[in-house]
């Protein structure tokens, strides 16, 4: 275990923030050097992550070094240093993991390494390409996050030594709505159904319902944030871009932005349900003691990621894992030092100019 904090590290008021964590395949290494950046800073009370595909793998491991560090510290304090230090390792372990696997699968963008997988995709179904649903990722999530431990933690906020609430978001194929899971129905099947892309693996089945991508229905879901933690600050890592300034005009390209535009539709949606929230408790219009003021943070990953293209959502490669994650560690630096000192005390983004 980590080693108890020091007397200076005792001193640090901890802020409480809420995280908001998107997926966009092998592009959630940047969200890992963030999340990397926010540890190492260490004064951020993490009461609830909610996360989807990617995100969601990055949610259940920071949550599980906080849940591992609370089974040995009775100390709110020592517990919190020693959680961002287990989280930051267990993150590290699995992206780690990942690059292995991506550099002994592929070694290249998998579109670069087999340029027949876009006819095969339009021809053959995940049934017929991978009917034993073969995937790595699951050994190496079930290897790294004890879920076990997850769901039998005691809740309790961060501040008094707990691990943080993971909301993790997948959707139902038979409704087309967004399901979350969390508490006890939090498992590996519930990420593997948030990361699930329907032309790549079979539907995941949980309690008789069968699940795709989260993104298609919350990427990542804010609701539960708002109405299941006392947080109002939110911090979006998004690793999507909202707007694309040059017009596609190919086929991978055209695909590429329909999908951008379909896992950002409900976290606009949501913004600007956020938005209007607020000016209504501005104007005197609702009662502040049934509605929450939320004040939304964000770091822009799209366009840090821009530059590599739509392809390298495929690339897991172990070199290129770790340049999205010094990426990542740069970006979220970045927003420590701009926006940290706004936490708590007012958003950061103009919401009207992102939704």
């Amino acid at each position: 275990m980590p080693d108890a904090p020091g007397p200076a590290t005792g001193t640090v008021p901890l802020q409480r923030l809420n995280l908001a964590l998107q997926g966009g395949g092998s592009h959630g290494a940047l969200t890992w050097g963030v999340l990397d950046a926010l540890l190492e800073d260490g004064r951020w009370q993490f009461e609830g992550v909610s996360g989807t595909s990617a995100g969601a793998m990055n949610a259940v491991a920071l949550a599980h070094g906080f849940a591992k560090a609370a089974e040995h510290y009775s100390d709110p304090r020592e517990a919190h240093v020693a959680g961002c230090a287990l989280a930051r390792e267990t993150l590290s372990r699995l992206w780690e993991g990942v690059g292995t696997l991506g550099s002994l699968m592929w070694g290249a963008p998998l579109a670069a390494a087999n340029p027949m997988l876009g006819m095969m995709r339009q021809w053959l179904s995940p049934y017929q390409t991978n009917p034993l649903d073969i995937n790595p990722l699951r050994r190496l999530l079930e290897r790294e996050v004890d879920f076990d431990l997850l769901c039998s933690a005691t809740r309790r906020l961060p501040a008094a030594g707990g691990c943080p609430r993971v909301f993790v978001c997948a959707t139902n194929v038979r409704t087309g709505r967004g399901e979350i899971f969390s508490g006890p129905r939090l498992s590996a099947d519930a990420v593997m159904a948030s990361a699930c892309l329907p032309l790549l693996f079979k539907a995941v089945e949980i309690d008789g319902e069968h699940y795709w991508d989260g993104g298609y229905s919350g990427n990542p879901a804010l609701h539960p944030l708002i109405y299941q933690t006392e947080t109002s600050d939110i911090l979006l890592v998004q690793i999507n871009p909202i707007e694309h300034r040059a017009l596609p005009d190919s086929g991978p390209e055209i695909m590429e932005r329909m999908n951008e535009v379909t896992f950002n539709a409900s976290l606009l949606a949501e913004l600007r349900a956020i938005e209007f929230v607020r000016r209504l408790l501005a104007e005197g219009k609702l009662d502040a003691r049934r509605y929450k003021s939320v004040r939304m943070h964000r770091i822009d990953g799209g366009s840090a990621l821009a530059a590599f293209g739509a392809d390298s959502k495929l690339r897991a490669d172990l070199a290129f894992v770790r340049k999205l994650f010094a990426l990542g560690r740069e970006t979220g630096q970045a927003w420590l030092a701009a926006h940290g000192p706004d936490v708590g005390v007012r958003p950061s983004i103009r919401i009207a100019d992102n939704a």
